[in-house]
């Protein structure tokens, strides 16, 4: 894919954007059963985390580790899963989503066949969990 044709290349909508910086942005996921889902989105349109030198593999992964920080401070998730799949969408970028025993898709992955209806989780925190995020950002 180039990045011409990579939906994670073009300006994500500034409503979803949580942290900018030159290398990557923190910004909230689409996924309407789990609102709460953040992705690290590397601005550099590579594939893989050894594409990367140590020193920007560092800080893409503190951003991942401060959001993981700020959702469990805030949320108190039963489980956290971290994914970097990129298998739709060949660029890098970190998936941080909470999980609860009563989401749709527990024990599943979000992607699997939804299990039940169920409350979604977060929604009322989303400020507050966009402040910690932040902070955690700052403090990392």
């Amino acid at each position: 894919m180039k990045p011409s044709d990579c939906p994670l290349c073009h300006d994500t909508p500034s409503d979803r954007v949580i942290v900018q910086t030159p290398q990557y942005r923190i910004i909230w996921g689409v996924e309407a059963d789990h609102p709460c889902l953040v992705q690290v989105i590397c601005n550099s349109h590579v594939t893989e985390m050894t594409d990367l030198n140590i020193t920007e593999k560092t800080a893409l992964m503190q951003a991942v580790f401060a959001v993981e920080t700020a959702m469990r401070q805030v949320l108190q998730p039963k489980k956290l899963n971290l994914a970097s799949l990129g298998n739709w969408v060949p660029h890098l970028h970190w998936h941080i989503i909470p999980r609860w025993e009563d989401d749709a898709h527990w024990p599943n992955s979000i992607w699997a066949t939804k299990q039940r209806d169920a409350a979604t989780h977060g929604v009322a925190h989303k400020q507050v969990l966009t402040d910690a995020i932040v902070r955690a950002h700052a403090a990392a």
